[in-house]
């Protein structure tokens, strides 16, 4: 062989080798594609952080819910909206054969959740006699948002949706495999037609 087919043979090796490291470098980095489709319980058990605790700071079993739709609500005791909870217990008590409402107290709007853990549990039972479960004091947007709620509010995590709350007693569809499926604004109540059609 001589020294010009020797030349030719490494040049083509050479062009070979980069638009082989070109594609390569052209793979996508990230493992999550945008418009992907993650259930809450697969985030969940692959985020032990966004397990949030109960309010009385116990560990909750999230698995426990499968097979119900569940309604993930962030609620407040001074807002407008408060009495909202007699609706969500009414709910609750109506359908729980078939739904749990979840409730995440945070004092993101307007300073209108300013109790501790303690406090807010007793003013939801004594007021409105709440026994959906109800969770520890938490944030729902903003730098500290918690983990749940970066997959509630991240299409790229949940699917197709990328909505925050954006006041107290905004509310989230999950379906009975943990897929988010609506979201409302806090103006729709616990018993509308858009909510109550969903479950029955």
């Amino acid at each position: 062989m001589n020294t010009k087919s020797i030349f030719i043979m490494a040049l083509l090796y050479t062009i070979l080798m980069f638009i082989g490291c070109k594609q390569v470098k052209s793979r996508p980095e990230s493992i999550i594609v945008p418009g992907s489709k993650q259930s809450f319980y697969d985030y969940i058990a692959s985020n032990p952080l966004a397990k949030i605790k109960s309010i009385d700071g116990e560990d909750i079993d999230y698995t426990k819910f499968k097979g119900k739709k569940i309604l993930i609500v962030n609620v407040a005791s001074e807002c407008g909206y408060t009495p909202q909870y007699k609706g969500l217990e009414e709910l609750y008590e109506t359908y729980k054969d078939k739904l749990v409402v979840l409730g995440f107290p945070a004092n993101n709007f307007g300073g209108q959740e300013p109790g501790t853990n303690e406090e807010i549990k007793a003013f939801c039972q004594t007021n409105y006699y709440v026994t959906f479960p109800l969770f520890e004091k938490t944030s729902v947007i903003g730098d500290d948002q918690n983990g749940l709620y970066k997959w509630l509010t991240s299409k790229d995590l949940n699917g197709w949706n990328d909505q925050a709350p954006t006041w107290n007693f905004c509310k989230y569809l999950l379906d009975e495999n943990g897929e988010l499926i609506k979201y409302y604004s806090n103006k729709v109540v616990p018993l509308s037609d858009d909510i109550v059609s969903q479950i029955k």
